[in-house]
């Protein structure tokens, strides 16, 4: 029997004759995305749902979903989709995420042109009727500072097109290398001076919680005066009532913005302002982006769907299907060393290493090493996934590395990960036990033996008598509650490291009080993705 594909949203009618033609029972009905019933009582009857962003695929959609395989999502965004729920059903959710590159960065290069030149009040004069020539006097791009923050996939676009308009660009990332900053003909600079430097900012980076008003009230007031702002990436990362502000007072001198805080945006405070340039999230809406990821998503989920093939899953690695059923704990390791890596790192990584030991070594490393490239940089991008980890570090110029060998004594197998950054190098190994749980066994050269959890505390410090018992107290005066602890150190009086599996995330009021006692050399918490 052929599989069945549900699309609820529109594509184009060349992607859907895709499924045809590979052999896909198909109904294409765009209505049934915004018809939330029709959807509960139809999605349990699809092998695959193809969608857009009208449709919502909840939990509750998930459970009705009793044959659904797969959930392709024509662009990158995923925000309308349970992952999580996604993954406990066993539903592997794709997105298409570089179709919609070319035509962000050219979005925002046009948002620059037209808050530069004023052309939106310009053009609505003209269309009145009144000659107010001298009214929009604009400001020339060529010669000007272009401050980029987030020089990734979209990022790197506009950093090439301005380079080309004869701005001087720097920018702000801290997985960017020299290397890269080199290529990109680009100066790679911290926050604060390119705050300081540019006529122009552009941002273009994911929100996060490390992103989340990059752009805050203090940050805006560090801005060099009369500079201009655009966001066409991710509402949230400006504080918009701060910029309104700066914008009425003239230390801004403009703004243009394709995304908000709230959406749809039916209210701003950026909105009515005359300096500022405004657009409903148009920055992937070209015909050729529509285009392209609706062909990409219809190949990809009638790829999955009859040979078992993944590509750009955000909760699967891009194995086959055999592969899968053995990697799976493999993977969840790997990606759990990442993302130890990735929450403690803030400087920009050069090296990454992967040493697999043992039946590790027998396995798919590519896509073992595209989990735990992918496990890193979730800390900096939400929306990485195991296919476009490992081509963002290479844009970034990371340095990947793989090491296979066969010396394995107490372990079955293992794997070891190895990050090199300007300043340090740090260090983690881990296995899986015959449970088919993951396990660290190794950090900082310190052997440990520690069950992941959710919801972690790791800390370093000089190995003196104490450390047990002002962990547990002050943890404990405060609430949270302990369910694993493991020590280790290199030698007595020397390197100590404790990690603890902890109920819920450690409150930073209480991270606060363990710093202060001065015991400790770090003090982080951690967080892991253990569905």
């Amino acid at each position: 029997m052929a599989p069945r594909v549900l699309v609820s949203d529109k594509l184009s009618e060349t992607a859907v004759q895709i499924f045809r033609d590979r052999g896909i029972d198909v109904t294409f009905d765009p209505s049934i995305g915004k018809d939330k019933e029709k959807l509960l009582e139809v999605i349990g009857d699809y092998d695959g749902l193809a969608i857009r962003s009208a449709t919502k695929v909840t939990e509750k959609v998930l459970e009705k979903a009793s044959n659904l395989k797969v959930i392709g999502r024509a662009g990158i965004g995923v925000d309308n989709v349970d992952i999580a729920a996604a993954s406990k059903r066993g539903v592997i959710v794709m997105n298409t995420p570089f179709g919609n590159s070319i035509t962000t960065a050219e979005h925002a290069i046009a948002m620059m042109f037209a808050v530069a030149r004023q052309i939106p009040a310009a053009n609505a004069s003209t269309h009145e009727g009144r000659w107010e020539k001298s009214r929009f006097m604009g400001v020339e791009l060529t010669g000007k500072t272009l401050g980029v923050i987030g020089a990734g996939n979209i990022g790197g676009i506009v950093c090439e097109r301005a380079v080309g308009l004869h701005m001087k660009v720097i920018a702000y990332d801290p997985f960017l290398s020299e290397e890269r900053a080199a290529h990109l003909g680009v100066t790679k600079v911290e926050l604060d001076e390119l705050l300081k430097r540019s006529d122009f900012i552009t941002l273009h980076v994911p929100l996060t919680d490390r992103t989340r008003n990059i752009l805050s009230r203090e940050n805006i007031a560090k801005l060099k005066k009369g500079a201009r702002i655009v966001n066409c990436a991710r509402g949230g990362l400006v504080d918009e009532a701060a910029l309104a502000e700066a914008l009425r007072e003239g230390r801004v001198a403009g703004a243009a913005f394709d995304v908000f805080a709230e959406e749809p945006a039916t209210a701003s405070p950026l909105f009515g302002l005359d300096n500022v340039v405004v657009t409903p999230h148009l920055g992937a809406a070209t015909t050729e982006a529509q285009e392209n990821v609706a062909l990409q998503v219809a190949e990809q989920m009638s790829d999955y769907l009859l040979t078992g093939a993944v590509s750009n899953a955000l909760n699967m690695p891009s194995v086959t299907a055999e592969e899968a059923k053995v990697m799976g704990p493999w993977v969840k390791l790997a990606q759990h060393l990442g993302a130890f890596v990735g929450q403690l790192t803030e400087e920009p990584i050069e090296e990454i290493n992967l040493t697999y030991d043992g039946v590790a070594a027998e396995m798919n490393t590519a896509a073992l090493n595209a989990a735990a490239i992918a496990g890193i940089m979730k800390a900096q991008n939400p929306e990485v996934n195991m296919v476009s980890a490992p081509v963002m570090a290479k844009e970034r110029g990371v340095e990947i590395s793989t090491t296979t060998q066969d010396q394995t004594g107490v372990f079955e197998g293992y794997i070891k990960l190895t990050v090199k950054t300007p300043e340090r190098e740090r260090s983690i190994a881990g296995t899986v036990f015959s449970d088919g749980k993951p396990r660290f066994i190794q950090i900082k050269g310190v052997n440990i033996d520690a069950e992941i959890g959710e919801h972690m505390l790791y800390t370093t410090n000089w190995d003196v008598p104490g450390i047990i018992g002002t962990l547990g107290a002050t943890l404990g005066d405060n609430g949270v509650n302990i369910a694993n602890f493991t020590l280790g150190r290199t030698e007595k009086g020397h390197n100590a490291i404790a990690l603890l599996y902890v109920d819920d995330r450690v409150p930073e009021s209480v991270l606060d009080k363990l710093r202060a006692t001065g015991k400790f050399q770090q003090v982080r918490p951690l967080q892991f993705d253990v569905v």
